[in-house]
């Protein structure tokens, strides 16, 4: 039998779905993310962001961003305390990969996905890497968003095994 060394396994090994949602939805698709993410081969957990602050990021590993958006445009409430946290501590998230799965139904045209949006623009800011494309689904197209972000998944799983050398 060959052995392989053992290395330290990388905070970049994990991924952490973070989930911002205000029906649910955003939850339950995050749940079916993770089911694709696990059988890709990676180990991967879903955290809603109720009470949640900056300081969650320090052990995420790759992060996840799977939100709703709501009213105007709006974070999900359960999303807005960390979203404002990030905000205003600005931690470095230089090295990090992260990728995003934005729901939102494409009638409200000038607010379609932004929750989604924001949270890409302020990771980015941030000094996070994102690898691929963000997934912006209609909720008022045919597919349905957990379909759409299990494809994401296997892809994006791909990109972050390979920005990993994994």
């Amino acid at each position: 039998m060959n052995y392989r060394p053992l290395r330290a396994m990388t905070t970049e090994a994990k991924v952490t779905i973070l989930v911002g949602t205000m029906t649910g939805t955003a939850e339950m698709v995050a749940g079916e993310l993770k089911d694709a993410l696990i059988a890709e081969g990676l180990a991967a957990e879903t955290v809603a962001l109720d009470g949640k602050d900056a300081g969650l990021l320090a052990d995420a590993g790759a992060i996840v961003i799977c939100t709703s958006t709501y009213g105007q445009g709006d974070i999900p409430d359960n999303a807005r305390d960390f979203f404002g946290d990030l905000e205003a501590k600005k931690p470095s998230l230089a090295g990090r990969h992260y990728g995003v799965v934005g729901l939102g139904d494409r009638t409200y045209a000038e607010t379609f996905c932004f929750a989604g949006k924001r949270f890409d623009e302020l990771l980015t800011a941030l000094g996070a890497k994102r690898l691929g494309e963000r997934l912006d689904h209609d909720a008022s197209g045919d597919q349905l968003p957990e379909d759409a972000a299990v494809a994401w998944g296997r892809e994006w799983a791909a990109m972050l095994k390979q920005a990993i050398g994994g």
